[in-house]
């Protein structure tokens, strides 16, 4: 998947594949902020792990969307789009610094989308499920 992330006036273009971020291309941002100019050379590294948050948004199914709570690795997937949860039943199971976290439904609903995978690698705040 590639992404466009503008960070401190300027736009990195990332492709992520398999947990492995590569920068594509680096160019100034249409609106440039004034700080840009300080911290190039720190904003290209940090950049690297953040794309997967922002963009996916908007391609999600409407509903309340389940996010990482942490980075991790997911283990197990429990659900199916279509599938009908019940509040507290497990979803996700996500492997953080080697303990296994269990990321339960905060509601009754139904899984509109599976947006992860097993063995996906996420960050904080990365869509996970979404529920109608």
């Amino acid at each position: 998947m590639k992404y466009k992330v503008t960070l401190n006036g300027k736009t990195y273009e990332i492709e992520v594949e398999h947990g492995k971020a590569v920068l594509l291309d680096e160019y100034e941002a249409l609106a440039p902020a004034a700080p840009a100019q300080a911290a190039p050379a720190q904003a290209a590294p940090a950049a690297a792990p953040v794309p997967a948050a922002p963009a996916a948004p908007a391609s999600l199914a409407a509903g309340e969307t389940i996010t990482a709570p942490m980075p991790g690795n997911i283990l197990r997937v429990d659900v199916n789009q279509g599938d009908t949860v019940k509040a507290g039943q497990i979803l996700i199971i996500l492997e953080a610094m080697k303990m296994e976290n269990e990321i339960v439904a905060p509601k009754d609903g139904t899984v509109a989308q599976v947006v992860t995978s097993k063995g996906a690698v996420v960050d904080t705040g990365a869509p996970l499920i979404v529920i109608a």
